[in-house]
């Protein structure tokens, strides 16, 4: 198991406790080393609060368990306005969700659409978006999609 995975796991109790689950642990690089550890409840939103409490939580663990012997610093946070969405089983109960979703066969001759997701029925999902300034909807599968992600809407 490598350092990332131990670090799931010793952190697993904590997340849990707190209602939240882990979206991205990782690495980066810079002047000095971060671990960041990107966290959401289970309905996808995260507060400034919640942040605050499992960092210091996850930091005392860090300082009693002491698994990594580099420098580094704990950056805990949310995944961010427009997270990509990783689990497209998200996608049922995400109706409602303003999204961009990159599509590998075209809907109405596009392969990228920008709107809100009307329903989720099954595998099909029904996204209503302008084209100028007619509202339009497509239809398309979750095996259709290449990429989706959260989109802010302006």
């Amino acid at each position: 198991m490598d350092r990332t995975e131990k670090l799931k796991e010793l952190f697993a109790p904590v997340l849990a406790a707190n209602n939240v689950r882990l979206y991205e642990l990782k690495w980066i690089a810079g002047s000095e080393r971060t671990l960041q550890v990107a966290i959401m409840k289970e309905d996808g939103s995260m507060d400034l609060d919640t942040c605050a409490d499992v960092s210091e939580q996850l930091s005392e663990l860090l300082d009693r368990e002491d698994p990594i012997a580099e420098e580094y610093t704990l950056e805990v946070c949310s995944p961010g306005a427009e997270r990509e969405i990783r689990d497209l089983n998200e996608l049922d109960a995400m109706a409602g969700a303003y999204v961009f979703v990159r599509l590998s066969k075209p809907v109405r001759k596009m392969t990228e659409l920008t709107g809100e997701i009307t329903s989720v029925e099954g595998d099909e999902i029904h996204l209503e978006y302008r084209n100028k300034a007619v509202k339009r909807t497509a239809v398309f599968t979750k095996e259709d999609i290449e990429f989706i992600r959260l989109a802010v809407r302006i």
